[in-house]
């Protein structure tokens, strides 16, 4: 036998200049060089994206080398050729189509891992001699797999590289994204002199501008202003500490313990919370959904979302931040009640930009509540079903509008 190994695809396709690059690489390569097929695989899944190669296109090489005995793949061998049927194929493939099987074969071959062996009447089968050997096979020839080990190893590398910087840029964008609300929430609570409003403003046009699939270019830039917010915050809450005072022994006519006497015109969550606040609010809408719906409201409460006080007194902090006027404030608790005007502050905060004029918007909704005609329930899950890109009017609410127009 001559031994002759065709290139040129069955039937009227036409011969590529892929096809003659990858027999080019393959005959480059030194005779004997052996690779282990599965380590390979794991290569080739790691270097997916740079391959153009799909799951389900990876799911059909595993099947390919799995009809190959060896561990070890030896370029040179006569045997580097698997010859399956296209129903054992979809078979290992997981059941596959046989539509789907041909376009994720060409893909594998177009990337250059597999080759194309075919037969005269493009049937797939192997010539053996007298003894048993193969002769001449005809299928799926795995010779460019052995051949681009070195690449593909590279490209393993390259991937997992890029995917533990772009995990750090999560890491950092998550971390500066936390102590910006908590110093935020510290300075509006300790009453630093500073523009809150416009740095909240700022820090929420960062995240409003968070990428859907994020990347490195576009995290890179974006932790490195996240950074830059968080520095600058930092320095105006480190200005207005007070310096360490060296402790002294009690005195015999010293007080055991004082109490701050709060300035006039102050908020205190504590002394404005009524018990019937946490009960009607408990009874309407779950603090565990208020904190599921409103994440960016969390980042407020200083010990977590687990009680309506704890929402009543993040509210107290996000107020002055979306510009809300005290009197505005004052008369969503009158209508609403405390509970329920911090629930839908958390909700304000949630939609972002999307509320232009947060303060007069709950004067509105002050104004529907005292006319009966606003509930928070239809308004969380609006933003709920929006969250999970789900229609809100399949989900179960309450009769009435989701989200009052908000051109107030």
């Amino acid at each position: 036998m001559l031994g002759f190994n065709p290139i040129a695809p069955f039937g009227c396709g036409a011969l590529s200049p892929a096809a003659l690059r990858i027999q080019r690489d393959v005959r480059q390569c030194q005779p004997g060089k052996a690779c282990h097929k599965w380590k390979t695989f794991r290569h080739a899944c790691e270097a997916k994206a740079a391959l153009a190669l799909s799951d389900r296109a990876l799911t059909v090489l595993n099947a390919l080398l799995s009809f190959h005995p060896d561990t070890v793949l030896t370029l040179g061998s006569t045997d580097l050729v698997v010859f399956p049927s296209n129903r054992e194929l979809s078979l290992r493939a997981h059941g596959i189509p046989a539509s789907t099987l041909r376009r994720h074969i060409a893909a594998l071959v177009k990337s250059g891992l597999i080759q194309r062996r075919d037969s005269p009447n493009g049937k797939r089968y192997a010539r053996r001699a007298a003894g048993g050997d193969i002769e001449l096979a005809f299928g799926f020839d795995l010779s460019p797999l052995v051949a681009a080990v070195d690449d593909l190893a590279e490209l393993a590398a390259r991937a997992v590289e890029e995917r533990h910087v772009l995990d750090a840029l999560r890491e950092q964008v998550t971390l500066a994204r936390r102590d910006i609300a908590k110093m935020l929430a510290l300075g509006v609570e300790r009453g630093v002199d500073a523009d809150w409003p416009a740095l909240h403003h700022e820090f929420l046009g960062l995240i409003d501008g968070r990428p859907r699939t994020p990347c490195r270019a576009a995290l890179e830039p974006l932790a490195a202003a996240l950074v830059e917010l968080s520095g600058r915050i930092l320095e105006i809450l480190e200005s207005h500490i007070e310096p360490t005072r060296p402790i002294r022994e009690p005195s015999a006519n010293a007080s055991i313990a004082t109490n701050p006497t709060p300035k006039a015109g102050a908020e205190s969550a504590s002394n404005a919370f009524q018990p019937d606040i946490e009960r009607d609010v408990a009874s309407a809408v779950p603090v565990r959904l208020v904190a599921e719906t409103c994440p960016d409201f969390v980042d407020y409460a200083r010990h977590g979302l687990r009680t309506i006080r704890d929402v009543v007194d993040a509210a107290v902090i996000v107020r002055p931040l979306l510009g809300v006027s005290p009197s505005a404030w004052e008369e969503a608790c009158a209508a609403m009640g405390q509970g329920p005007a911090s629930v839908t502050l958390a909700l304000i905060l949630q939609r972002g930009n999307g509320i232009k004029n947060p303060g007069g918007y709950l004067r509105t909704l002050a104004r529907r509540a005292a006319a009966g005609q606003f509930s928070i329930w239809p308004m969380l899950m609006a933003l709920r079903g929006a969250q999970r890109g789900k229609d809100p009017a399949e989900m179960k609410t309450p009769a009435g509008p989701s989200f009052p127009d908000d051109s107030a």
